[in-house]
C-alpha cells in the first residue's frame, strides 16, 4: 500500500462514510477525516461524525482531534492529514480520506498560497477587536486594506473578516496578493492517488439531508446543540456555523418552534449541498464522479482484491 490512497470527496449526506467503512474493512484500511466541522470534538452527532461503534470497527483518524476553541485551517489540518496518510503507510494500510471541505483536500493535494504565520498576539488583537467592534467595523476596515477580499465577504463573516485583516496587517500585503502566488507543498503527482466524488442522484440526495437531520435531532442533536451553547464558546468558533446550529440555537433560544427549525435547518442543508456539487464539478472535473455502485466499480478495478 505504500504511497496508494483514496481521496472521497461528496456532499453532506451523500453515503461517504459507508463507503469509506466498506472499503476499509475490506482493504485494511485507515480512514482519515477531511471535513472541517467534524475536526472538533464538540457536536458528534450534529456533525455526523462515525459512532464510536463504526470508530471501533476500522481505525479513524482526525475526528474531534481538536476543541471547538482550537480552530483548525486548510494548511494545519493538510499537515496533520500527512502524518495520518504517512502513519497508515508505515503500518501497510491503504489511507481512505474523505470529507466535504474542498478546500482541504484542494490543499493537502495541490498545495497553498505560501502566506506567512500571523504573531499570536496579533491574532489576539484582532479578534478582541472582532468581539468589541463588531464585523461590520473590521470589514470596513479591511475594505481599505485589502478591497478585493473585502468585496467577497459578507460584513457578518467574523472568520474570514479576521484571517484577511490578521494577514494584512501582519504582512503588509493583502490577502488577495499572497493567494494570486504558486501553491507550495501538495502531495501530487508524488502519491499514487485514486480520486474520487460520490454525487447520488439529486433528489435522492436531497431526501437524506432531510430525513439524516431530522434522525439527529431525535438521537440527541438537540441536547448537543444546547450543551454546546452552554459553555459560551466564542461568537466566532466554526461549530456555531455547522449545519442545524444557527436554526437550532434561535430554537433554544425562544425564537423559532422545533418544526420551524428543522425546516429552516432542512432547507440550509440541502443548499449546503447543492453549492458542494458545484464546487466539485468546477475544481475537481477531473475526478471520476458518480454515486455509489458507479465508485464501487472503480474500486473494484483499482484494488482487485476488494469485492462489496
Amino acid at each position: 500500500m505504500k504511497n496508494k490512497a483514496v481521496f472521497l470527496a461528496g456532499p453532506t449526506a451523500g453515503g461517504k462514510s459507508a463507503l469509506a467503512l466498506a472499503l476499509a474493512e475490506r482493504a485494511g484500511g485507515v480512514i482519515i477525516n477531511a471535513d472541517s466541522m467534524q475536526v472538533y470534538r464538540e457536536l458528534r452527532v450534529v456533525t455526523a461524525r462515525p459512532s464510536p461503534e463504526e470508530e471501533a470497527r476500522v481505525p479513524h483518524r482526525l475526528y474531534g482531534y481538536r476543541a471547538a476553541s482550537d480552530v483548525s485551517s486548510a494548511a494545519a489540518w493538510s499537515a496533520d492529514a500527512t502524518a495520518a496518510l504517512t502513519e497508515a503507510w508505515a503500518a501497510g494500510r491503504l489511507p481512505i480520506v474523505i470529507g466535504g471541505s474542498g478546500l482541504y483536500l484542494r490543499t493537502l493535494l495541490y498545495g497553498i498560497a505560501p502566506i506567512p504565520d500571523v504573531p499570536a498576539d496579533l491574532r489576539q488583537s484582532v479578534r478582541s477587536r472582532m468581539a468589541t467592534e463588531g464585523p461590520e467595523a473590521l470589514h470596513r476596515e479591511l475594505t481599505k486594506l485589502d478591497p478585493e477580499t473585502a468585496v467577497k465577504l459578507t460584513p457578518g463573516d467574523r472568520q474570514r473578516i479576521a484571517r484577511a485583516l490578521e494577514v494584512a496587517l501582519a504582512t503588509g500585503e493583502p490577502l488577495s496578493a499572497w493567494q494570486r502566488r504558486p501553491p507550495e507543498g501538495g502531495l501530487l503527482p508524488g502519491i499514487d492517488a485514486l480520486l474520487l466524488v460520490l454525487a447520488p442522484p439529486r433528489d435522492v440526495l436531497y431526501e437524506r439531508c432531510d430525513r439524516r437531520l431530522a434522525q439527529m435531532m431525535a438521537e440527541g442533536g438537540l441536547a448537543e446543540i444546547r450543551a454546546f451553547l452552554a459553555a459560551n464558546p466564542p461568537p466566532d468558533v466554526p461549530l456555531r456555523r455547522a449545519l442545524a446550529v444557527p436554526e437550532f440555537s434561535r430554537h433554544l433560544a425562544g425564537e423559532l418552534g422545533f418544526d420551524e427549525a428543522l425546516r429552516l435547518a432542512q432547507t440550509a442543508t440541502r443548499q449546503y449541498a447543492k453549492r458542494q456539487m458545484t464546487w466539485f464539478r468546477h475544481q475537481f472535473s477531473d475526478w471520476p464522479s458518480g454515486d455509489e455502485q458507479f465508485l464501487k466499480r472503480l474500486l473494484s478495478e483499482k484494488f482487485p482484491f476488494i469485492r462489496f
